[in-house]
């Protein structure tokens, strides 16, 4: 018989009263600060649900196969919010939040894992090659992002096409994605460096029922956390910028962050950071190009990848800053520091907007 582990009964547990909860809120009525809180916690958990269920598949499937279900179905709370937002007409919320969770990835929490992992054990040590790898493909992705958006800030001949410039962007990217699943596939992890399997694995049919049900539950939830999202704004008068920079993009990634900052203090650095920089690079080279490809085919939805100027130099401070901070295999507690400063000092500028 299938033996579920304690932490992961957990959160599928807390992620079904929370989902419950979101819904009944969101049916009665209640004051939407109560109902986005629901549902962020309820995405979390759906999230780290999914998660889950995909490790468990690992134990059947090829590595290769698991990197691209964890990337395919790993950011569906993320794609849904921003499906509905743009729907919404909540551009500004969209753009944000994309940014910010790279940001938050990248800075805020490869800072805490360095901080964290430095405090407990030192000067810690990890092979720089695939975060090297994923930061230089992180760069391209910020590139993308700056050549739409200077073209149309610049007024060269190409703004009008900036539709146009996106959907190749988007193409490109999309590629430059398959290719870094080939490449992480190939990489032969060191045994330390290992995810820990579970020594009861699930049933196939368990498996998939977790798997489907918390795919199909952030899509409902998705809906309510983005109907919530407005007047929750405006009740507490937060700038949508900061909601999408800050609120939105850690609530898409709660639970995975804190598994990224763990690894580090149990001193398997090149896990926590492997898992840190992945999602990033997930976002960056696969959601936002998705989203723009999507939004033809979706009704009232639209996304290019001309950006604010702000959110550009930003995302291109989140792209060079951590390969920087990684280029050496070594990472200490004032690195840490270091890189959660710059993301305080990022969200404090679109405290206003």
């Amino acid at each position: 018989m299938a033996r579920i582990e304690r932490k992961d009964l957990i959160i599928m547990v807390v992620a079904i009263v929370a989902t419950i909860a979101a819904g009944l809120t969101h049916a009665l009525g209640a004051p939407p600060p109560l109902s986005f809180a629901l549902a962020a916690v309820s995405l979390a958990t759906l999230a780290a649900s999914i998660g889950i269920s995909i490790d468990q598949l690992a134990t059947r499937i090829s590595p290769s196969v698991t990197g691209i279900l964890q990337s395919a179905l790993g950011n569906l709370p993320e794609l849904f919010i921003c499906i509905f937002a743009l729907r919404a007409g909540l551009i500004g919320v969209v753009q944000t939040a994309l940014i910010g969770s790279i940001l938050a990835n990248s800075l805020l929490v490869l800072g805490l894992a360095f901080f964290a992992g430095g405090i407990v054990n030192g000067r810690q040590k990890f092979s720089a090659e695939e975060p090297r790898a994923i930061s230089i493909v992180i760069a391209v992705a910020a590139a993308a992002l700056m050549i739409p958006s200077l073209a149309v800030q610049l007024h060269t001949p190409a703004a009008p096409h900036a539709g146009a410039i996106s959907i190749a962007c988007a193409i490109v990217l999309l590629g430059i994605f398959l290719a870094s699943v080939v490449f992480s596939s190939r990489i032969r992890p060191e045994p330390e460096e290992m995810h820990e399997v579970s020594s009861s694995p699930w049933p196939m049919g368990l498996t998939l029922g977790v798997l489907i049900g918390a795919s199909v539950a952030s899509a409902f939830v998705s809906d309510w956390f983005v109907e919530a999202l407005t007047p929750t704004i405006k009740l507490l008068n937060v700038s949508q910028a900061f909601t999408g920079l800050v609120i939105v993009a850690l609530a898409g990634n709660a639970v995975e962050n804190v598994v990224g900052v763990t690894m580090a203090i149990r001193n398997r650095t090149a896990l926590s950071i492997s898992l840190i920089l992945n999602s990033s690079l997930q976002v960056s080279v696969a959601l936002i190009p998705a989203l723009v490809l999507l939004c033809l085919f979706i009704p009232g939805a639209n996304l290019t990848l001309v950006f604010p100027p702000l959110l550009v130099i930003v995302i291109v401070l989140a792209a060079v800053v951590p390969m920087m901070a990684v280029s050496d295999g070594e990472s200490n507690w004032l690195e840490g520091v270091a890189l959660i400063g710059l993301y305080a000092i990022v969200a404090a500028a679109f405290w206003w907007g």
